[in-house]
């Protein structure tokens, strides 16, 4: 069946001498995959339309397995992360994301809109740790391992939150800290971060500053978190890791 649908290449991947099989995450039917005939060739109609983070319309021959793409039409190139490698590494780790932890012709509008929101902000602007945090832990909650991060894991306490314990999956507070050795401690402003990440849709947030300690502290939760119950080696995580080194080191 034909079908008309606008969506996000998240993956592209080369298929004979001419060919691309593309995945694309879309509003209508969730994550597929489809091939693009021809798109490798410099002159074909269908090349533009196939590069990696392109929000495009799609015609599309629905298969339950390898669908057909007929034509399309990009709405949007996102041509300013494909020419920035910092962004590129960046929209690269949560479209690769996205593939590990959505099922396939499963749609999620709440999860399609975060990551349109996303991929916008990473074009618009240069400090995109924040938002790529709230969208990994939107993502954490899809893939069912999300931490807790509105109260203390073992009691409920909402108060007195202490540290973030990889192992318990989430905040201990300080009666219940002595339950992981290996938490990490973190200060109340940090907890509060964390929920409100998990929390608060990216696009009612106008800006948020954060200390760089901080942002460094979350970022190695997360990590370590999803090294935990992620399940998935994610390539472009390794790339970020280097270029994350990188800023690190020149901010001082």
């Amino acid at each position: 069946m034909l079908e008309k649908m606008d969506g996000i290449i998240i993956k592209t991947q080369d298929y004979g001498e001419t060919h691309k099989i593309i995945t694309i995450f879309s509003k209508k039917l969730g994550k597929f995959s489809a091939i693009a005939r021809g798109a490798k060739k410099p002159k074909s109609r269908m090349a533009a339309v196939t590069q990696p983070f392109i929000y495009a319309q799609f015609f599309v021959y629905v298969n339950s397995g390898l669908s057909t793409i007929q034509q399309g039409e990009v709405i949007y190139s996102f041509r300013s992360i494909r020419e920035d490698i910092i962004k590129t590494a960046y929209t690269a780790y949560i479209t690769e994301l996205t593939d590990k932890l959505t099922d396939f012709q499963t749609p999620d509008i709440y999860i399609y809109d975060q990551l349109y929101q996303t991929m916008n902000w990473i074009s618009e602007n240069e400090d995109v740790d924040i938002p790529i945090m709230m969208y990994e832990l939107k993502l954490f909650k899809k893939g069912g391992f999300a931490p807790i991060v509105d109260r203390c894991v073992h009691c409920g306490n909402k108060d007195t939150i202490a540290a973030f314990s990889i192992a318990e999956g989430g905040l201990l507070c300080n009666r219940c800290r002595h339950l992981d050795q290996e938490a990490i401690s973190i200060p109340s402003s940090v907890a509060k971060l964390l929920y409100m990440f998990s929390s608060v849709d990216l696009e009612r947030v106008g800006s948020i500053s954060v200390k760089t300690k901080n942002k460094h502290l979350l970022r190695r939760i997360l990590d370590a978190y999803y090294d935990q119950y992620g399940g998935y080696f994610l390539k472009s995580r390794n790339v970020l890791n280097q270029l994350e080194l990188f800023r690190y080191e020149n901010s001082y």
